[in-house]
């Protein structure tokens, strides 16, 4: 019984020390994270600052993106009236 305990002490110091490495990785881990969330603001709001407002911001070059949830036009569809394999029918 004594040599149970002795051995779930020592799991149980093990697992405190693993847990106190991993809490100090993980307030590195969060700093590093706010100061790179931080940057990452600074940079967006430069280039916010740099750029026109309103819709002359040069996009009028670009193409419309297309909406993909309407129906194809009938030109579109190229399968239907291909025959099906045979190897799709079987089960």
């Amino acid at each position: 019984m004594d040599r149970l305990n002795a051995k779930l002490y020592m799991q149980n110091c093990y697992i405190l020390k693993e847990n106190e490495r991993l809490r100090k990785k993980a307030q590195l881990l969060n700093q590093e994270n706010q100061a790179l969330l931080t940057e990452l603001k600074q940079r967006l709001a430069k280039t916010a600052a740099g750029k026109p407002t309103g819709n002359s911001n040069g996009n009028a070059a670009r193409a419309p993106l297309p909406d993909l949830n309407a129906v194809p036009p009938a030109h579109a569809v190229h399968d239907k009236a291909a025959p099906k394999s045979k190897k799709t029918v079987a089960n």
